[in-house]
């Protein structure tokens, strides 16, 4: 799926960073601290000496390329006397055709040994694989550069292969290590139970196609920190202990979406029969057309109402994607 705007962003929080657009006063002292050898030797597209005049171009565009949704290069900030401080940058590219995004980061020389770098950059590629339309997210790093190697194993990212590439502090093609992860990488595998001796164990969940008066499908992004975050899927959730499909729902809607269905408006439909790395997963989808109270997204994910022919678009999990042409189909 390709969304027809960028989506609007806010800046990133972590235990002792923000994650923000560059500004216009940053320039003076971006340009101190990349202009350090030790720092442009590593990176391959920032030359060596770094003028005055590149930090300004450089925040130029960095805004019209976030502008436009097609990358997001953010600075690193921290604070120190209750003052914040540039400590440095981390940045996506996004390459839509491919479903994936180039992670790139830098720190200032001072504040190296510290951590920042996995702290940045692993926000910056789980928030990216939640929120945007992306599948993959690459990076390489110099060959001579373990450190940076281990930034990239620590927050998931898998060495999958080397190559060549251009450093332009360096001069000329210069060998890397390169390294991708999915959304499984970053968020993890759904384990077996304890106990189960290995078998999957079965997971029952409870699915719900809500259609408005304009023939119109509810999907709701799974959001950061779930499994499959993300990913589009029809509203719902898990079982409890003798707990029928019809109150799962009734329960489920109304802690997502802030509505009241009665049993008698959820009608079933198909069901979905999926083995997943660490469970079986059954999940019967019910058509539901009348509901009391507003659609509210209660927990914070993104919602989206689709006509039928558009469904096939947008990312959903492995169980929900053989359902779709059914419902493109029925209605």
């Amino acid at each position: 799926m390709t969304l027809a705007t960028p989506i609007p962003f806010a800046p990133l929080a972590t235990e002792r960073l923000t994650l923000r657009p560059l500004r216009a006063e940053d320039a003076a002292e971006l340009h101190r601290l990349l202009n350090d050898w030790q720092v442009c030797r590593s990176l391959a597209r920032v030359p060596y000496p770094y003028a005055r005049e590149a930090a300004d171009g450089w925040i130029a565009s960095a805004a019209a390329e976030l502008a436009a949704g097609t990358a997001y290069h953010l600075a690193i900030t921290g604070h120190e006397a209750g003052e914040e401080m540039l400590v440095g940058g981390v940045g996506l590219r996004l390459d839509r055709g491919r479903a994936s995004a180039s992670l790139g980061y830098w720190v200032g020389r001072r504040f190296w040994g510290h951590g920042v770098a996995a702290e940045a950059a692993g926000r910056l590629a789980r928030w990216a694989l939640a929120n945007l339309d992306l599948d993959r997210i690459e990076a390489s790093v110099a060959a001579d550069n373990p450190a940076s190697a281990a930034v990239l194993r620590r927050i998931g990212l898998r060495h999958v292969g080397e190559g060549t590439e251009e450093f332009l502090a360096l001069g000329g093609e210069h060998p890397v290590l390169r390294f991708a992860a999915t959304r499984e990488d970053l968020f993890g595998h759904p384990e077996p139970a304890p106990g189960t001796g290995g078998a999957k164990p079965l997971l029952l969940v409870a699915a719900c196609a809500l259609i408005d008066i304009d023939g119109r499908v509810l999907l709701t992004r799974r959001p950061e920190g779930k499994k499959l975050a993300g990913l589009w899927e029809f509203p719902g959730g898990k079982l409890d202990p003798g707990e029928t499909p019809e109150a799962a729902l009734i329960r489920e809607l109304k802690e997502e979406l802030g509505i009241d269905v009665a049993a008698s408006c959820l009608a079933p439909f198909a069901f979905a029969s999926h083995a997943y790395a660490g469970f079986h997963l059954l999940m019967p989808l019910y058509l539901c057309r009348r509901w009391q109270g507003r659609v509210t997204a209660r927990e914070g994910q993104a919602m989206a109402w689709v006509p039928p022919e558009k469904l096939p678009e947008y990312r959903m999990p492995p169980a929900d994607r053989p359902l779709i042409p059914l419902l493109r189909h029925f209605l």
